[in-house]
């Protein structure tokens, strides 16, 4: 019994030997795969860096002092917490993980993968509270040569484009007349509470009203939020001039795109190609774009996105054009793990036939009849009866 559980110890010392040098083997075999569309990825993080270059470079000739605790990689692209536009709370960390031109390639995963294509029309609502967000956004249409009608309302949350004199429409029209985007918002609301600028100080909405006046784009002014929704629903279609709507893209929490509030939580982060069935509290733009069957991209929960494709939170130095799982992803080596599966196989099937060989041969064994002394004294005594 001793000697065939010593056995058994050895074989199964053996089995796990082969499965340790299997399971290096399949781990060795990893390569790195580029993903699909890494062309067109890597030439929009490389846009989105390049804008935002632009922008620094234009604030710092303009002799604005850059905040170096609150925007530690020197952008330019993070605003006060407060100030006179600022219409609701907004959290810093996710604002400098917004920085990350890799971004832009998300922005490219989700416009193909809704099955865009060059030309396509695809309508946009951006806020102040994420001008980097609104960056990719814009590098991802401009590589993939698409024709977005874009709407933004002015207002930011804390430490977004929440500068009176150098608001989200300020960042467009310096892009736009360097050249490196081609499109601008055609038109532009207050934004904050209904719309309209709800809780801003009479001076903040005299400052907003300014910065879209002299960046020539049409007002959106409504005294209700519905009739907000509705005027932008009809700017949309009027300028994509009779041609249909592919996509519709969200950045931030802006009242009159999503309605309420509530429908940031109800509407999943990322591309939705089919809106789900939900109470929404108001049918705001992306809810009524959802409803006509056109798919969206809700850019709302930043922490999502940078878990979903590999991007570092709050990184610091920002990464270069190229790096995170969103271009390169890493696969095994089918023909090494196959047969490293199949030999693991083979010798675990061999050991097994061996071991049922050698309990059928000990069953077949008659072990003869040993007689006790006891019992031959009782025969014995049987006979003398």
């Amino acid at each position: 019994m001793l000697i065939n559980r010593a056995k058994s110890n050895i074989v199964l010392g053996l089995i796990g030997l082969l499965s340790l040098f299997a399971f290096i083997a399949v781990e060795n075999s990893k390569k790195e795969v580029k993903q699909q569309w890494y062309t067109e990825k890597l030439k929009a993080a490389r846009l989105s860096q390049e804008a935002a270059a632009c922008l620094k470079g234009y604030r710092l000739q303009e002799g604005v002092f850059i905040e170096e605790v609150n925007d530690p990689n020197q952008t330019a692209l993070i605003g006060q917490e407060y100030t006179q536009i600022t219409t609701d709370r907004g959290y810093i960390e996710a604002k400098l993980s917004s920085l990350n031109p890799n971004f832009a390639a998300v922005i490219v995963q989700y416009l193909k993968d809704a099955g865009l294509e060059e030309n396509d029309q695809v309508a946009v609502a951006f806020t102040g509270s994420f001008p980097a967000m609104n960056i990719s956004v814009m590098a991802a249409i401009e590589v993939l040569k698409l024709n977005p009608v874009i709407i933004s309302s002015v207002g930011s949350s804390n430490f977004g484009a929440n500068d009176p004199f150098f608001t989200w429409l300020d960042m467009e029209s310096v892009l736009f007349n360097s050249g490196i985007f081609h499109h601008k918002s055609v038109a532009a609301s207050i934004g904050g509470g209904s719309d309209a600028g709800t809780g801003l100080s009479p001076e903040g909405r005299e400052l907003i009203l300014k910065a879209i006046e002299r960046n020539g784009a049409e007002l959106i002014r409504e005294d209700h939020l519905e009739k907000s929704i509705q005027k932008r629903m009809k700017l949309y279609e009027l300028h994509s001039k009779g041609k249909a709507i592919k996509a519709y893209i969200n950045v931030g929490g802006g009242i009159a795109s999503l309605g309420h509030t509530v429908n940031s939580g109800l509407i999943p982060t990322g591309l939705v190609r089919k809106l789900p069935s939900r109470n929404f509290p108001v049918r705001g733009v992306i809810v009524k774009m959802g409803q006509k069957g056109i798919p969206i991209i809700q850019l709302v929960n930043i922490k999502e996105m940078l878990k979903q494709y590999d991007l570092p939170f709050n990184p610091v130095p920002l990464p270069e054009p190229g790096q995170g799982g969103i271009f390169i992803s890493k696969k095994y080596d089918l023909w090494v793990t196959s047969v490293s599966t199949f030999i693991l196989l083979v010798v675990i099937l061999f050991i097994y036939l061996a071991e049922r060989k050698v309990h059928r041969l000990g069953t077949d064994v008659v072990p003869s009849t040993v007689i006790s002394p006891h019992d031959k004294r009782g025969n014995d005594a049987g006979m003398e009866i």
